[in-house]
């Protein structure tokens, strides 16, 4: 992954955001904001998932997901998980962003866009062909954003 280290705590400016790798002393935080973009879906996510998908995010295995965080004054703020895989009418490999949140509060001031620049730097750096993502309709002001940074596509999802 590109070198994303925030600025040491002693240099950094409490008002810019830094995006830097998910890392193990950031549990309780990613918990927290990844708990909140479940209550915002309401979705409902069985308590061992938590245990599970943290683990996978801090894997070195290429082929597991990987974890983003946003953060600024030295709180965590938000969250990006992303996941390199093939793709049928591709060559190489593909991203999906499967998670992106942003505390409320923090909403506004770029943190949104460098999470998902932050994914497009990863896969640019790994060869992968495209990113994409997926929102519920309602997200008016999470759209904004994406209609700025990819475009929509006519997909419609369909699940069992």
């Amino acid at each position: 992954m590109p070198d994303l280290q925030a600025p040491a705590p002693d240099d950094a400016d409490p008002s810019t955001t830094a995006i830097r790798p998910l890392r193990a002393p950031d549990r309780a935080d990613w918990e927290r904001l990844w708990r909140a973009y479940h209550a915002f879906y309401e979705a409902m996510v069985a308590p061992e998932i938590y245990d599970l998908a943290f683990e996978r995010l801090l894997s070195d295995d290429p082929h597991e997901f990987h974890g983003l965080v946003a953060e600024r004054g030295g709180a965590l703020i938000g969250l990006s998980h992303h996941l390199f895989h093939r793709h049928g009418w591709r060559r190489g490999p593909v991203v999906y962003l499967q998670d992106l949140y942003v505390d409320p509060e923090a909403r506004g001031d770029g943190a949104g866009r460098a999470l998902i620049e932050a994914v497009y730097a990863d896969a640019d750096a790994r060869g992968a062909e495209a990113v994409y993502w997926l929102t519920q309709d309602f997200n008016a002001p999470a759209r904004r954003l994406y209609d700025q940074v990819a475009r929509v596509t006519p997909f419609i999802k369909y699940e069992r």
